[in-house]
């Protein structure tokens, strides 16, 4: 197989969407049918002992939550009559919903080319799915919405299309159909390709399916009673006089969204969606850099890294960098230039990954995720190249929201805590500064959450053991000199001396004052005219 069949046949995706909508399910049944696993788990289940596959981490188990992004990759070949029989290489990022981690799902969002976004069929459109349906207009990212819990009673299926184009702002089209809902819930309908598989309902493992080829077999009205198949035709013409036919060319430009129904618990729906994603789905995109645009298709390999993921292997205390490959191929042991430290590196054991398992890979093509072993050479939007200067941009930075003193609750393990504090805030998820005064070290994150996070990781990843003091902050800015003039350096220098108890260093070294007050911050912008305050810490 030559390269650009390699390209072509790679999907990189995300699963987004609000917290506890079934994102994780969702995920597992994908690996299920791609082969990838054998016995799906379950998020949180008292009679399933297996735990989901992509969470993980030891907190992720207890919780029933996903706190870091996970990336998963398999061989998939389509089944469904009219599909081609060529296998696709997928890559899945399973990302979490909880708000306090939005940060780690926008950055995702940049390493991928597609997106599907699952919905809660009682709940409907909730506020996290929004915010993340901004991140992906802006990009023009292509989504597919797969509406889940159909097992249960919720919505009305036409009501929770209405709900999806006025919510997210995009037009529509129903590629599958829900035969009923709740306990009276028998299967879809794969509008797609016009069939109906009848499957057993099942949590771990995928059922035989029965398969018809027109929705007038009067078998199926045998099978699922005279109500529900009259009911199914109906919807059927509706759907064909209301919406318009699927245009692949619409979805692919971001201003159609196809959509499916199902239960992802109960394996109802999820073949219907990946057939129809393998085929219709985007293969690797071009990417803006800030020099130029970067095609797959080009033979010299450019990458960018989008995630770090401190301690993946508790044995090794390794620190795992992810890699979003831009264009060419990545060689094992070959040399690469990282452009931000000038200075040419090669990789004796890059990884891909099934969640926290990993295998060494010799080779891998634009589209797909690697990890590179990190140790400290790495910060997220770092560019690896062939030789060639280039930035990517595009990666959100976040300006923290809530503080707090960490502080060692047990001194004889000052050097783990250390070492532990710097692996865990290179993932980007939380920010250090270091009080220039006292020496006192604070953590800023976007959510309370992420302190609960921090501690546990320190202490059953790290074995070390911290506890959080108050401190009353209102904002962190960075700051730097509007020009070189003598006078500018000079107001600095008066800046920090008055500010000294709110100055501190961040983890680069840089300086940053940390405003207790709107009024203060006001104050100082209006004061320091020659000093700029920047709220993201790339400027």
């Amino acid at each position: 197989m030559n390269y650009t069949d390699e390209i072509r046949r790679r999907r990189t995706f995300a699963i987004i969407s609000h917290p506890d909508a079934g994102k994780t399910t969702l995920t597992e049944k994908l690996l299920l049918y791609g082969g990838a696993i054998h016995v799906a788990g379950a998020v949180k289940s008292n009679k399933i002992r297996k735990t989901a596959t992509s969470d993980w981490m030891e907190i992720e188990k207890q919780r029933g939550i996903s706190v870091a992004t996970s990336v998963m990759g398999f061989e998939y070949t389509p089944t469904l009559s009219g599909a081609e029989a060529e296998s696709f290489h997928i890559n899945i990022l399973d990302t979490p919903g909880h708000q306090d981690f939005a940060e780690d799902t926008f950055r995702t969002l940049t390493a991928v080319d597609s997106v599907i976004i699952v919905i809660d069929a009682a709940k409907g459109v909730e506020t996290q799915t929004r915010r993340l349906m901004e991140v992906c207009r802006m990009r023009k990212t292509p989504v597919m919405v797969f509406i889940n819990k159909m097992d249960r009673e919720g919505k009305d299926p036409f009501d929770l299309l209405d709900e999806v184009e006025a919510e997210l702002g995009i037009r529509v089209r129903p590629l599958s159909w829900p035969i009923n809902m709740g306990q009276r819930f028998k299967g879809v309908y794969n509008v797609f390709q016009q069939t109906l598989d009848l499957y057993t309902p099942n949590k771990q493992v995928v059922t035989e399916s029965i398969r018809f080829d027109d929705v007038n077999d009067p078998q199926i009205t045998e099978l699922i009673g005279e109500k529900d198949a009259d009911k199914l035709r109906q919807d059927l013409e509706l759907i064909e006089g209301v919406y318009s036919p699927f245009d692949k060319g619409e979805y692919l430009q971001g201003e159609l969204a196809p959509v499916f129904f199902g239960s992802a618990l109960n394996t109802f729906g999820v073949k219907e969606l990946l057939e129809c994603f393998v085929q219709i789905a985007p293969s690797p995109r071009p990417i803006e850099a800030l020099e130029r645009r970067v095609d797959p298709m080009e033979e010299k390999f450019t990458g960018f890294c989008f995630k770090i993921h401190a301690n993946m292997d508790p044995n090794h205390r390794s620190c795992i960098a992810f890699f979003k490959i831009c264009s060419g191929t990545f060689e094992r042991n070959v040399y690469y230039k990282h452009i931000r430290k000038g200075q040419m590196m090669r990789f004796s054991a890059p990884t891909c990954f099934m969640a926290q398992k990993k295998e060494t890979v010799d080779e891998a093509f634009a589209g797909d995720i690697v990890g590179l072993p990190d140790t400290g050479n790495f910060k997220i939007g770092d560019t690896l190249t062939a030789g060639e200067e280039l930035h990517f941009k595009g990666l959100p930075s976040f300006s923290p929201e809530m503080f707090k003193y960490i502080e060692n609750a047990d001194p004889m393990k000052q050097k783990q805590l250390d070492k532990g504090i710097n692996q865990l805030m290179d993932e980007g998820v939380a920010q250090l500064f270091v009080n220039q005064l006292s020496g006192r070290k604070i953590i800023g994150t976007v959510g309370q959450l992420q302190f609960e996070v921090i501690q546990y990781r320190l202490e059953h990843e790290y074995q070390a053991m911290c506890r959080w003091e108050p401190i009353s902050l209102y904002k962190a800015c960075w700051i730097a000199p509007a020009d070189d003039s003598a006078e500018t350096k000079a107001e600095i220098e008066m800046f920090k001396k008055r500010k000294a108890q709110y100055m501190a260093l961040d983890k680069e070294g840089r300086d940053v004052f940390l405003a207790d007050s709107g009024y203060v911050l006001s104050m100082a912008q209006q004061d320091y005219t020659h000093i700029r305050f920047h709220f993201t810490s790339e400027f």
